[in-house]
């Protein structure tokens, strides 16, 4: 699986879960999903991306786009 995929996943499944502490543990728990948006906003514009470097690390490759 390539890296951007995973970044996606990773997104998603912070958001979802931090949205479900937040209901049912305690609203403090919304600041993670706000974290996790600005990350993704600051990412679209710097194209820097703390999980990309950490997967790139583990050994994870970019998504070649063939024909693209």
């Amino acid at each position: 699986m390539c890296a951007e995929r995973l970044i996606r996943r990773f997104a998603g499944a912070f958001v979802l879960g931090s949205l479900a502490l937040g209901w049912w543990i305690h609203p403090a728990w919304f600041a993670m999903t706000a974290f996790v948006g600005l990350n993704l906003l600051q990412s679209s514009f710097t194209d820097l991306c703390p999980l990309e470097g950490i997967l790139r690390r583990l050994g994870v490759r970019g998504c070649d786009r063939i024909g693209a």
